[in-house]
């Protein structure tokens, strides 16, 4: 079932608020806004893409993750998640439904995510290194024996579900 430009946003607008209010009710600083990342969701032969993180000092280097990355101010989600996917892993993605979205404070980056994760389907290009570490094909039972990051295990559980 596809998701028109105006249901997308108002999830966005959605998945902002809720955000907005757990940080009011917790006490959090209201000035500091949370981070909208994306991520793909890609399943090829009943195996879906996984990435790592680099160990160069960014936050949760070496843990594993669904590839994305941040939408930059103005830009259409499902247009950034397909410019980061070919910036990270040099393939070109169809960024298509909102599959599952997750709201994550990192309290030892001081960081908050809300990542909204979308079935993306891959059209052309192979895989290389850009932006990772490493990366795998797995069945959502497999993905239990890596150290995922905090922000995509709903997605783990949606898909093992």
């Amino acid at each position: 079932m596809s998701c028109t430009a105006s249901e997308f946003a108002k999830q966005i607008l959605a998945c902002w608020v809720a955000s907005f209010t757990l940080r009011l009710i917790n006490g959090e600083k209201m000035n500091q806004r949370p981070l909208l990342v994306m991520a793909a969701v890609i399943e090829k032969d009943g195996k879906f893409l996984i990435t790592q993180r680099p160990e160069d000092g960014r936050h949760n280097g070496g843990r594993w993750e669904f590839p994305g990355g941040k939408v930059d101010f103005g830009e259409d989600p499902r247009i950034g998640l397909e410019r980061e996917i070919f910036e990270e892993i040099n393939i070109t993605v169809s960024a298509e439904d909102i599959f599952e979205l997750s709201s994550n404070v990192y309290e030892d980056a001081n960081k908050h995510v809300i990542l909204l994760g979308c079935i993306c389907h891959w059209k052309e290009g192979t895989i290389s290194k850009k932006d990772i570490q490493d990366y795998k094909w797995v069945t959502p039972k497999e993905m239990d024996e890596y150290d995922i990051t905090e922000a995509d295990i709903p997605f783990i559980k949606k898909l093992q579900s």
